[in-house]
């Protein structure tokens, strides 16, 4: 590949060579340390028109998107179902809820409902480091592929769990095998678009989260008509959903591995979409995994600064089990799920908009997302739960801003690395810290609280959110304030990020700038801080 590559007159650049997925060059780097890009593209920059550009990134949104927003809108489905299983009587059948009868009056503990809610997420720990790197080592299509559709066994498997134990079990292996699918989408977002372009797209596969809270409750909504048949009507509800998934994992085969081959662009087009990422330094894709750039990872404070808040952010998912009022039969709680996705859909897909379009505004973002989620859990804890009482049902729809708030946190983490072993790290930091998040909301819930609705798990909540305000108020603003002990670490880390950010960012410029250095830096598979001229999102 030589200097002298110019655009044809479509405004495509004509690139020497016709990149495949076993071309040999490019072959070849998957056994060296470059990124996959340099295989297609020389070291310095090339001009690529702005039409050119708008019409690969068209193409790009129109194949990836749709795929990713299907594939998490079924983990989301998956994983939600067994609150709608419950409510079709699963806690009955395999013994999930325990009668203590030596009390007076007689208590019901539900702590085997919250460990299998808690056992998709243990599962899932154990799965997402392992499965993220072999994402990244091999061929995305056929381990994805080949995943999804165990994934989709294994929810069809539930409907012939007789047990809680079983259900135990079942819960461990599917959240094992749907790790590989939010890390995954992450690392591809972030290996197709630029850095001003990943919160929107971010946000676009994210706000499935929304959608299928819709989708789903309109399927359990007609299961709960179901009056006849041999089948539970929530074991109808897993075969369906496992169906879907092995279908989802078909289709997961046809997504190319990067870029540099993806079969749906011409050989021009590839070479713009690869292009255009020159600027960012986030290079697209390299399945070398570098141990260097683990440590790195390990020892840098902004992914663990980033994986403490989204902890925080999905213990709200506790929340979801209990709307204050027991009164609502089972067909309206599904309907009461409808504006709670409307909001996470929306905003979600409003605050990725915004972001894409202002510069520098997600912290601000994130800091308005949270202020409804803390005035939800309050309105829940402290209003009147008599029959139907409206306040506790707002309460619990308004806290479906926590959905923008981690579409934020995803967006803010992914943008901020480079180097493909480290993204990889990355996005698995944020996804453990997801997990643990929702493994604690559930234990916030204590049958035996809920004449005092559940202060706990409220409590807890608030003061979680109030610390993701402190937190990034202090981020952005740097201002100095009077708290309690207890925020001080939390203010000591935002400050700390805020200034390391910003120094390293004004260092960076004040440095001679060499365009030349700069363009052939861009596909080294260099992370964020081996690479002088990366820039850090704020």
């Amino acid at each position: 590949m030589n200097g002298g590559r110019q655009a044809d007159k479509g405004g495509l650049p004509t690139p020497t060579t016709n990149p495949r997925p076993d071309d040999e060059d490019y072959l070849s780097l998957r056994s060296c340390e470059k990124d996959a890009a340099a295989a297609i593209v020389p070291e310095h920059a090339l001009e690529v028109d702005k039409e050119a550009e708008r019409r690969v990134l068209r193409k790009i949104d129109l194949f990836i998107i749709p795929l990713m927003w299907i594939g998490y809108g079924l983990v989301y489905y998956d994983k939600a179902i067994l609150g709608s299983a419950v409510l079709f009587g699963m806690t009955k059948d395999l013994g999930l809820s325990v009668v203590d009868r030596t009390t007076t009056p007689p208590t019901t503990s539900t702590e085997r409902l919250s460990w299998a809610t808690s056992m998709f997420y243990f599962g899932m720990l154990a799965g997402l480091y392992p499965l993220t790197f072999l994402l990244q080592r091999f061929n995305i299509g056929r381990v994805l592929g080949g995943v999804v559709i165990v994934w989709g066994l294994i929810a069809m498997l539930t409907a012939t769990v007789t047990s809680w134990r079983g259900l135990f079990a079942q819960r461990f292996f599917l959240g094992f095998v749907e790790s590989i699918i939010p890390t995954g989408f992450m690392c591809i977002v972030s290996g197709y678009y630029t850095q001003g372009e990943q919160a929107l797209r971010q946000s676009w596969w994210f706000s499935s989260t929304g959608g299928w809270t819709i989708i789903g409750g309109a399927l359990n909504y007609g299961f709960a008509q179901i009056t006849g048949g041999s089948l539970r009507r929530w074991q109808y509800i897993y075969l369906l959903a496992g169906a879907l998934t092995v279908l989802f994992g078909c289709l997961c085969f046809v997504i190319p591995n990067s870029a540099v081959s993806a079969w749906f662009l011409s050989p021009e087009e590839r070479v713009i979409a690869v292009e255009r990422l020159r600027k960012g330094q986030t290079g697209v894709r390299c399945q070398v995994l570098k141990r260097s750039q683990l440590r790195e990872a390990v020892l840098d404070l902004k992914i663990w600064l980033v994986a403490f808040v989204m902890a925080g952010a999905y213990t709200v998912n506790g929340a979801y089990w209990t709307k204050g009022d027991t009164s609502y039969t089972t067909l309206d709680s599904i309907l009461l799920q409808f504006p709670l996705g409307a909001i996470v859909f929306i905003f979600i897909l409003l605050t990725g908009y915004l972001s894409s379009r202002i510069h520098n505004i997600r912290l601000i973002l994130l800091i308005l997302c949270c202020l409804p989620v803390i005035a939800g859990c309050a309105m829940i804890w402290k209003s009147s739960w008599y029959h139907r009482a409206p306040t506790p049902v707002a309460g619990y729809t308004i806290i479906g801003f926590f959905g923008p708030v981690v579409s934020l946190i995803i967006s803010i983490g992914m943008a901020n690395v480079a180097g493909a072993t480290k993204k990889s790290f990355t996005a698995a930091a944020i996804f453990v810290a997801y997990c643990v998040g929702n493994i604690v909301g559930p234990q916030l819930i204590k049958t035996q609280t809920l004449k005092r609705h559940y202060p706990e798990l409220w409590l807890g909540l608030i003061i979680w959110y109030v610390l993701h305000t402190l937190h990034y108020a202090l981020f952005f603003f740097h201002k100095k304030s009077e708290f309690s002990p207890s925020y001080c670490i939390v203010i000591i880390l935002a400050i700390a990020l805020y200034i390391h950010l910003r120094r390293e960012n004004r260092k960076r410029d004040s440095l001679p700038q060499d365009e030349a250095e700069r363009d052939s830096f861009a596909f080294k598979d260099l992370t964020d801080k081996e690479n002088p001229y990366f820039r850090y999102v704020l």
